[in-house]
């Protein structure tokens, strides 16, 4: 595929055949290249380090509020498996929450490509430095492979290629998951990737025999590179894999015989590094899919963007604090489209004046098709449901496709768009090359200036979270659990996650009932979040949202002691929280003992009663 990224000026730039380099100059070459990815690669850090520097300034107490109760999960997440990996046990699966169940950690994201090398960083400096350390990686990395990508098989110049790598890093949806979404921060693999098939595909022009000697060493390339993106988040892959397959298909549209060779090249080495990955990952994966509390698909219910947040600011931009517009976002970590109109408006204006490029032509359409199946079933405009149904209506019944939220596929469009800014910025730099009185250079970068300023990431908002019970803290909890679990009034859900942080806080030493993470429900295994609804979880809920103590009656009561029964409890704590008297007598009339006030909660020991 890379064969045609070399032809990236247009037929009216002069061009110039460079005479042949001498050693020395070959030398010096690769000295100034260096130079310019270590001034691109401390740019970006220094960038992803002032987004985050509200939560790396307060690892201790510090919360990136806009994550709802996800930031809680991923730490969670990167505390449990460094604690199986210190104890020697299977980090696969876990009873540490949703207790006696258990959680499945493949069929939950938990990123064990990260969570597992970083695990000395984690038992050392506490998941939260891990949360936040990923995340500012995940933010400089990707931005920088997609630059190594750029400079090497898209444009010459290394400014060209760096404006492109910064639109993939920080691009609004990027900003937006960084708040909450490592898996979806962490990108820097697709790249390298997408650069390990384009070098096997430009083979197609080499004799049979070079390409059979590299083909094992290629495919273990990809298939190494792949097996590590699904330890960091199947779902990016699966959307950039479509997403790379219409961009080499548009590419090659015009040469079908030249994309037919391509085609046959590429086929045995992804074969091979098929069969590599699945070497590689048979065991997660069959534990994912087929294993405990595996589940077949999850239902998210409509997750569309609103046709309006493509031509706003995002919330977290400069563009957004002077003019954010209707919030059409389906939450302020999933602001996945807006790209806003000048960038818009930028890119059909690059695309009209560039269209004889191949590569930009795939781009294109990798970004409308992107956005399009993004608008989910039916469009949306303004939270308005206009009725007008559109092509997801038909993609959303494919196996695979039906877990993914139809707003992320506009993230496919981030590479698509980064493409044309570089191509644009490479022939602006082409015609100062041939006249430095050229006015159209000083016109893109005045455009690309107003277009990319506005997308500019603000540093994301912390606040301090409250301190863990000392019940927790100071071990106190261990004197009151002999072999159960400690069930939270009321359990933790996916709203208030709380309880997993007093958890790590204690060094796992208790299991949960109930927590945040997904898991099966019903006969057909269908994914949802958080555990199943027992009774005496929910009746705790509501009294606590409607501050009413429920009338409890005979058969209230032994359901309450059959719901104890099932989590093995043996305490029930009441932390400081809303409406805490309200739960307090709701509990006291559920188990017929009176609380007991120590280190700061409420407890019932039911040790007596359920066993």
């Amino acid at each position: 595929m890379a064969q045609g990224f070399d032809t990236v000026l247009d037929r009216t730039v002069p061009k110039t055949v460079a005479p042949e380099r001498t050693r020395g100059q070959r030398v010096a070459h690769r000295v100034r290249a260096a130079r310019a990815d270590l001034i691109v690669a401390a740019g970006y850090l220094s960038l992803a380090v002032l987004v985050l520097s509200g939560q790396w300034l307060h690892t201790d107490r510090g919360y990136l509020i806009k994550s709802g109760q996800d930031q809680t999960m991923w730490e969670w997440f990167f505390a449990v498996t460094a604690h199986k990996i210190a104890h020697l046990e299977n980090p696969l699966g876990t009873g540490l929450q949703n207790y006696p169940d258990g959680v499945n950690m493949m069929a939950n994201t938990a990123m064990f490509g990260v969570g597992v090398p970083l695990t000395p960083v984690t038992l050392l400096f506490g998941p939260t430095v891990t949360f936040v350390l990923v995340l500012t990686l995940g933010l400089f990395g990707t931005a920088f492979a997609w630059y190594w990508l750029f400079s090497r098989e898209l444009v010459t110049s290394r400014f060209a290629a760096a404006v492109g790598g910064l639109f993939c890093g920080f691009a609004p949806a990027m900003i937006s998951h960084a708040n909450a979404h490592p898996n979806f921060v962490v990108l820097a693999l697709l790249p390298l990737i997408a650069l390990q098939l384009i070098r096997v595909a430009r083979l197609s022009g080499t004799p049979v025999e070079t390409r059979k000697a590299r083909r094992l060493r290629d495919a273990f390339i990809l298939g190494l590179l792949i097996a590590l993106q699904i330890a960091l988040g199947e779902e990016p892959l699966l959307i950039f894999a479509l997403a790379f397959g219409l961009f080499a298909f548009v590419y090659y549209l015009h040469a079908p015989r030249t994309g037919l060779r391509a085609v046959r090249t590429v086929a045995p080495t992804v074969l091979l590094a098929a069969g590599i990955t699945l070497a590689l990952t048979e065991i997660p994966l069959w534990w994912q899919f087929f294993g405990p509390q595996s589940y077949r698909s999850i239902d998210h219910g409509p997750m569309q963007n609103d046709l309006k947040a493509l031509f706003q600011f995002p919330s977290e931009s400069l563009g957004g604090v002077f003019q954010h517009g209707q919030n059409v976002a389906i939450n302020p970590t999933e602001e996945n489209s807006y790209f806003g109109w000048p960038l818009l408006l930028l890119v059909l204006m690059t695309a009209v004046f560039m269209w004889r490029e191949r590569v930009v032509r795939a781009a294109v359409v990798v970004i409308a098709a992107g956005t399009l199946l993004s608008l989910g079933s039916t469009l949306t405009i303004g939270k308005r449901d206009t009725g007008i149904a559109l092509p997801w209506q038909w993609f959303e019944r494919v196996p695979l496709l039906n877990s993914v939220l139809e707003s992320r596929f506009t993230m496919a469009a981030i590479p698509a768009i980064a493409i044309v800014l570089a191509m644009g910025t490479q022939r602006a730099l082409d015609y100062w090359r041939v006249s430095a009185t050229d006015w159209r250079p000083l016109a893109w970068f005045a455009a690309v200036t107003l277009a990319l300023l506005p997308l500019a990431p603000t540093i994301l908002p912390v606040v301090q979270r409250p301190a863990a019970p000392k019940f927790f803290t100071d071990g106190t909890v261990r004197q009151y659990v002999s072999h159960g679990s400690v069930v939270i009034a009321p359990p933790p859900t996916p709203p208030d996650a709380r309880a997993l942080q007093w958890q790590t806080r204690a060094d796992f030493q208790f299991p949960l009932a109930g927590g945040y993470f997904v898991g099966p429900t019903g006969t057909e295994k269908k994914g949802r979040y958080g555990p199943d609804d027992r009774p005496t979880a929910s009746l705790l809920i509501k009294a606590q949202q409607s501050n009413k103590v429920p009338v409890i009656d005979d058969a209230v009561k032994a359901q309450a002691l059959a719901d104890l029964r099932f989590w093995q409890a043996d305490v029930i704590v009441l932390p400081p929280t809303d409406n805490a008297d309200v739960l307090r007598y709701t509990v006291d009339q559920l188990i017929g003992i009176p609380a007991e006030r120590v280190d700061g909660v409420w407890l019932w020991d039911v040790r007596g009663l359920v066993n």
